[in-house]
């Protein structure tokens, strides 16, 4: 069999090329446990937000942002001036009238691209420059709409560089470091009544789901397993938690097209509860996706060809 097989592989229908990656937007109903599959397409899209109407997704591909219709799956591309280079760190604010974009700029005076935090209406428009300095990845609006919560890596007073939450107000200004733990902390998303800012963190010395208070202190650790966890979402009605579990620890790096599993948090009773296991990672969960009801959530799934 051995001498079969490496005739085949020389053949010439034989190719290792890799393959195309397949990119699947999908919804996930709490009430009837079904995956449905809104737009399935070649090539990577990621991080899909749920527009405050209820009607439309959005995702972020190739650099663009597109709404994408939740019935029938058309795409439009969300005009943003000259920021065309998106990473897939954006959201809508609670109004669901300004959209939070991060974008891999071309930096002032430097041949190299790191990411920024701009803010532009939902409908598009000229993006206003929220935070200055680089790289700063957005990750979650309070709920009454005036500032931002973000990840940055800022130098430290000892030389070093640490990657860290912060938050600043929307209409610009100094921003606030919330957290001073060694190691990454991450994925910053605040609760619907303000009180509480759920994150993902290192300082465990693994990947766990983390909350704080909005100041930052008082920080208290909420899973404690062998998954790597990341990118937790409280649902608009306060009652649910869902994040993303690499069923493979993977340090401080949240990677693409790794086994992945779904996971629900019951935040009454701390209880888990698995939802999916598939093929993602990066992309599939990155920033908030709850339905406008905390009935569903949208998520992107890689399957292999």
């Amino acid at each position: 069999m051995r001498h079969l097989y490496c005739l085949f592989a020389l053949m010439p229908w034989a190719s290792s090329a890799p393959q195309p990656v397949i990119s699947q937007l999908e919804t996930f109903d709490l009430a009837t446990n079904q995956r449905t599959v809104i737009r399935r397409d070649t090539g990577r899209f990621e991080a899909p937000n749920w527009t405050k109407d209820g009607t439309s997704l959005i995702i972020n591909e190739q650099g663009g942002l597109y709404r994408v219709a939740v019935r029938g799956g058309q795409k439009t591309r969300i005009p943003t001036g000259n920021i065309t280079n998106s990473n897939n760190d954006h959201g809508l604010s609670p109004d669901g009238k300004l959209l939070a974009i991060s974008n891999n700029d071309l930096l002032p005076g430097s041949n190299s691209r790191s990411s920024r935090v701009y803010v532009v209406p939902i409908g598009g428009g000229t993006p206003r420059l929220v935070t200055e300095q680089a790289p700063s990845y957005w990750h979650g609006w309070s709920p009454d709409g005036r500032t931002l919560a973000y990840v940055a890596q800022r130098a430290q007073g000892d030389g070093s560089f640490d990657f860290d939450i912060y938050t600043i107000p929307v209409n610009g200004g100094p921003e606030t470091r919330l957290t001073t733990a060694k190691g990454l902390d991450d994925g910053p998303d605040y609760a619907p009544d303000g009180q509480t800012i759920y994150f993902n963190s290192m300082r465990s010395g693994k990947m766990d789901i983390w909350q704080m208070n909005p100041n930052g202190q008082n920080a208290r650790q909420l899973t404690n397993d062998a998954f790597s966890n990341w990118f937790p979402h409280p649902s608009p009605d306060g009652r649910w938690l869902v994040f993303i579990s690499y069923l493979v620890d993977q340090g401080s790096n949240h990677p693409a097209d790794k086994a992945v599993m779904l996971r629900l948090m019951d935040l009454k009773t701390g209880k888990l509860r698995e939802l999916a296991r598939f093929r993602g990672g990066q992309g599939t969960l990155n920033v908030p996706s709850w339905s406008p009801d905390s009935r569903r959530f949208a998520f992107v799934s890689y399957p292999e060809n």
